[in-house]
């Protein structure tokens, strides 16, 4: 991934956990993400997202380990700030690691990463993961505060959290839609405007109804995506939700 912001339609990065998920309710072998991973690559997904959570509920280490040698795009593990995970992560080598807040309770997860919080400790773990040339993004609230905190820990890119904007546009709150929508625009305009070599993504809870507003803001280089598009892969298959989205990104129906 390299800057690139004047790109029309952001790239888009498919998160494969919740084929994992469904794999994990019956303790058996299938469906493989691997495969799912490959035929997204296939379809046309720019890169391969994964969370390898603690409870290890959905990702297992083996589908990372596995998954890393067979990909043609490029790998975004997403991962707790843990020594388990920095570990993991420095033996993988992921192209690309996504650090996010983590409880064991949450279903999903919950709100950004408070970064201005932990500036001091996430630094030097930012620093050894790009040491081990692993480019790094922090999953972050759309707030100038934690952009400001980002940039001081010396991280590769951002991810802005879109889960509010995405739960405002299922209960139809045009109000809080529009709030929530010129809250990341916002957040990506004052990204843009503290440094032109930061890397600024976006994504959770996005949908084909909701991702063109957000597809459209300026400088926002990839969205990842994942529980509507494999859930779209229900009644579609994988190929076809891969591509509706990328259509849906691009304000179109296929």
């Amino acid at each position: 991934m390299t800057k690139n912001v004047s790109t029309a339609t952001p790239l888009l990065g498919v998160n494969i956990d919740h084929v994992a998920t469904l794999r994990q309710a019956r303790g058996v072998a299938y469906p493989d993400p691997i495969a799912a991973a490959l035929l997204c690559e296939q379809a046309g997904a720019d890169g391969i997202t994964l969370h390898l959570r603690e409870d290890r509920r959905h990702i297992q280490d083996d589908d990372v380990y596995r998954m890393k040698p067979l990909l043609k795009t490029r790998m975004n593990l997403e991962m707790a700030t843990t020594s388990e995970m920095l570990a993991i992560a420095l033996d993988v080598k992921p192209e690309w690691v996504c650090l996010v807040p983590e409880k064991r309770e949450e279903l999903t997860t919950e709100g950004g990463l408070d970064v201005a919080a932990q500036v001091e400790t996430l630094a030097p773990y930012i620093k050894s993961l790009q040491q081990a040339d692993i480019k790094v993004s922090l999953f972050i609230d759309p707030e100038p505060a934690q952009i400001e905190a980002a940039l001081h820990c010396g991280t590769d890119a951002v991810e802005l959290h879109t889960g509010k904007y995405s739960e405002a546009t299922l209960t139809e709150d045009k109000a809080e839609i529009a709030k929530e929508l010129a809250r990341v625009q916002q957040a990506a305009e004052y990204a843009l405007s503290k440094s032109e070599q930061l890397i600024i993504n976006a994504g959770h809870g996005l949908t084909r109804d909701n991702v063109h507003a957000i597809a459209s803001i300026h400088g926002i280089y990839e969205l990842n995506i994942g529980h509507a598009l494999i859930a779209d892969s229900v009644f579609m298959g994988l190929e076809k939700a891969v591509q509706a989205m990328q259509a849906a990104m691009q304000g179109k129906k296929i």
